[in-house]
């Protein structure tokens, strides 16, 4: 859709047909809402929309050249919506052309948005900022401003007019200073127009901005040396954008975010820092810590010393942390998508501050023979571009191998597998600055080649831990402790049932010797647990270190070992073995001098299982051996699990332990007295009953040509209960959480407020409850526990009581009314 050539006055072309039947309508100009393709031409809509009441022809003007503009910014109207909206525009300009032309006040239209540029500038500007006006109109003016001033330009060369008047130059000029001074911030107006508001006025907001702006002994690079000497407006964040070349508007919001950060700190400390006005060296170690935890930890876990080196001079030791707190916030406000990777954010903050101390401390390069500067130099975006984009196109390429969620797990890594790479001392293997062919990019090396030559089929980054592989062998192996216990429990169970003892008898030498072999079933269900974890992670084990490869091995090895060892020794140990069993290994009548070989062997077998309960139950000694980095502890938990980087040390506190732990022993005991005397023993007689039945003959007698016994009868007997023993546990769940939430909600007197006029009669004694429980007293009453807690209602006589407790419920309903909860009506009648 082209623009007409005869401009503003000869606007002639007519609607289209698939115009007239579009859905859009003259509101979209007055809210500003415009297709994306074309979003730059809203400030010029919004203008006009402003200046219409008073100058017609001027806001016709400004959206005649937002049409152009629109034309130029996506000449095919390709983009979604644009097409509608530049022809419901269209329509518009056609209708407003002769009117605005009858309402113009000048001879021309160059003359009219130049008078009116003049008359707003006198009235508005200078007005403004003679008599104080609030912040937000001021802007809004520049801002008007600098797109009449562009409409102005855009006339003058439709009508030939060979230049702008000078006094219109001269106030373009100062309204463009004027609007870098008023420059947007989001809390804190640190520009010097922003010096008077009571916000910049706090104590502790002053003492971290000049925090900020302490400079001294910085070298800065001649482009802002020159700025510096004139303004003398630039701070600590201003030189690490200048020397690692961060983006300016990430500047300025970490700028707000870091002094925000320091000013809370600061006024909470206690005692108060003398003077106020001056930033603490407590506050500013209070965000350190804060900030750096993480950093600091994985530095820790992966052997490493952190960069965050200070100076001896004590009066640089402030600056020096400030740099370093500057320096992780801009990396982490222009990282985009990788802050979903924090460790990889910790990699890169890692070398930065490395080369920040270089650059501080003036260390020469080996190399060259100069002054050490930052690998990918101070150039404008240089972060964004060298350091931040090599890292998303990785990110972005393994999305795209997903195929929006259908492909396998196996094919692609997300942000959790690619931030794993960086849980191990081989990310270091980059380098800084990272190199192209490392193992992080192979995913992105086809597009790293380029041009150079023929494109090879580009590799994958690989996952380190965690391999999904999709197969219901998953409800075994997410769930083998479970499964393991439940099998042996019921072997047990059967063994008891089926030898027609009483629970008391359990204990003589013949039970405890059937019952013992449990443990031989424990070890072939170890195997099939080994055998699992090494099939579902296979294939990520293109990227783990051959030691992970390598314990894998070794526990299929050791399992199988077990499960030929305990069979073998069981066999021997007890006098009631098969004959012919006996026979095949009578070589083991060498060992008859300890015949409690096998119950020494399982309990070698049970040593780590015991040491895992003595961690389960003492969670403070297992959450020191899972967070300590000595070499020691590491060999030791080598075996049992991969040593990752989170989820060490998130444990319970021993009384909710207990609490847990108590709660799982009360419901499998009531669980398995029910299976055992109501689904387990009851069957026993039948059972024996039918497999006392000889001679079976079957009508299907092809499938049992030879069939002794009637073993169908037998499973088609067991085999619902055996899936009811499995499956009730939920049954037992859901009663025991309803009586356990029953007696939480009675002490906690949950729903004794049921119906809106018993909390009206309450709300009389709701100042009381404030004041008792949130209200700070000197005096120390001792209350007792009681079911039923009746406080004073608020009297004539207690009236600063009810004041306190008023300024609360009112926040509570102004909050209500913020969240559109309730309405305005609601609000001013509570």
């Amino acid at each position: 859709m082209a623009a007409p050539e005869s401009g503003p006055q000869g606007l002639t072309r007519r609607p289209s047909r698939s115009a007239a039947t579009t859905t859009f309508s003259t509101e979209v100009f007055d809210n500003e809402v415009v297709p994306s393709a074309i979003a730059p031409i809203a400030p010029l809509l919004r203008v006009a929309n402003e200046v219409e009441p008073e100058r017609p022809r001027v806001a016709y003007l400004c959206r005649f050249y937002a049409f152009e503009k629109a034309h130029r910014l996506d000449p095919g109207s390709s983009g979604r919506g644009v097409r509608q909206f530049k022809t419901l525009l269209l329509q518009r300009l056609e209708r407003e052309n002769a009117a605005s032309l009858s309402a113009r006040v000048k001879k021309s239209d160059a003359r009219e948005i130049t008078s009116f540029y003049q008359q707003y500038y006198d009235h508005y500007v200078k007005a403004v900022q003679e008599e104080q006006v609030d912040r937000a109109q001021v802007s809004k003016a520049y801002n008007t401003l600098n797109q009449l001033f562009e409409v102005l330009c855009g006339v003058n060369k439709s009508e030939k007019v060979e230049e702008v008047a000078p006094e219109i130059i001269a106030a373009a000029r100062d309204v463009q200073e004027k609007t870098e001074i008023y420059a947007p911030y989001n809390i804190l107006p640190l520009d010097s127009a922003g010096a008077t508001q009571s916000v910049m006025q706090l104590d502790e907001v002053k003492a971290a901005v000049a925090a900020l702006w302490n400079t001294r002994g910085l070298n800065w690079p001649s482009a802002f040396e020159q700025h510096r000497q004139k303004t003398a407006d630039l701070d600590l964040l201003d030189w690490l954008r200048a020397m690692f070349g961060f983006q300016r508007d990430n500047v300025r919001n970490q700028r707000e975010h870091l002094i925000l950060l320091l000013a809370n700190m600061h006024i909470r400390l206690h005692p108060k820092p003398e003077p106020l006005n001056k930033l603490d060296d407590r506050a500013v170690d209070a965000v350190l810590d804060k900030l750096f935890k993480n950093y600091k930890t994985w530095c820790r876990f992966l052997g490493r010393k952190h960069s965050l080196r200070l100076p001896q001079g004590q009066q640089e030791v402030q600056q020096r942390k400030i740099l370093y707190m500057g320096l992780y916030l801009l990396i982490w406000g222009e990282a985009a998508n990788v802050r979903f990777m924090p460790e990889c954010l910790c990699y890169i903050f890692h070398n930065m501050a490395y080369e920040l101390h270089g650059l501080l401390a003036g260390n020469v390069s080996i190399v060259t023979g100069e002054n050490i500067k930052p690998s990918y130099g101070g150039d404008d975006e240089a972060f964004l571009r060298k350091v931040i984009t090599p890292l998303y196109r990785v990110i972005e390429k393994e999305a795209k191998k997903s195929s929006n969620g259908k492909a396998p797990h196996t094919a692609w890594c997300n942000y959790d597998d690619l931030n794993e790479y960086f849980w191990s001392s081989d990310c270091f293997s980059l380098g800084w600055p990272m190199r192209d062919d490392g193992d992080f990019f192979k995913s992105t090396r086809d597009w790293a080649q380029g041009r150079k030559g023929a494109k090879k089929k580009s590799g994958s980054t690989g996952k380190s831990y965690f391999i999904e592989t999709r197969t219901f062998w998953h409800i075994f192996r997410s769930f083998d402790r479970i499964w393991t216990f439940y099998i042996l429990a019921l072997q047990a169970m059967l063994i008891i049932a089926f030898s027609k003892v009483s629970l008391l008898d359990i204990f003589r030498k013949d039970i405890l010797g059937d019952l013992s072999s449990i443990f031989i079933t424990a070890a072939f269900l170890r195997v099939l647990q080994s055998i699992l974890d090494m099939v579902l992670n296979f294939p990520g084990y293109h990227r783990c270190r051959f030691t992970d490869v390598l314990r894998n091995i070794l526990k299929i090895v050791v399992s199988l070992a077990w499960a030929v060892i305990l069979p073998l020794l069981y066999v021997h140990t007890f006098e009631n073995t098969p004959k012919q069993l006996a026979d095949i290994l009578s070589f083991l009548k060498k060992i008859d001098g300890i015949p409690s070989l096998y119950l020494f062997a399982v309990a070698v077998y049970l040593l780590p299982n015991a040491l895992t309960a003595v961690l389960f139950l003492f969670p403070m000694l297992r959450r020191f051996i899972e967070n300590s980095d000595w070499h020691i502890i590491r060999l030791l938990l080598w075996w049992s699990q991969p040593r990752i980087y989170v989820g060490r040390g998130m444990h319970e506190s021993q009384f909710a332990l207990l609490k847990y732990t108590f709660f799982w022993v009360l419901l499998l005991a009531c669980k398995f007295t029910v299976s055992y005397f109501v689904q387990i023993r009851p069957l026993v007689k039948p059972t024996e009953d039918i497999m006392s039945i000889r001679r079976v003959r079957y009508q299907w007698h092809e499938f049992f040509p030879d069939a002794q016994h009637n073993y169908p009868a037998v499973i088609s007997l067991w085999a619902p209960v055996i899936l009811v023993y499995f499956m009730d546990t939920q049954i037992w769940y859901a009663i025991f959480q309803t009586l356990y939430g029953g007696i939480v909600g009675a002490f906690d007197r949950l729903g004794e407020i049921r119906t809106l006029g018993m909390l009206r009669s309450r709300f009389q004694s709701l100042p009381g409850a404030f004041n008792t429980y949130l209200v700070p007293s000197d005096k120390s009453a001792k209350r007792g526990f009681s079911f039923s807690k009746k406080f004073a209602e608020a009297s004539a006589s207690r009236r600063s009581e009810a004041a306190k407790f008023a300024q609360l419920w009112n926040e509570v309903i102004c909050s209500f009314r913020e969240e559109d909860l309730i309405s305005d009506r609601k609000c001013s009648a509570t």
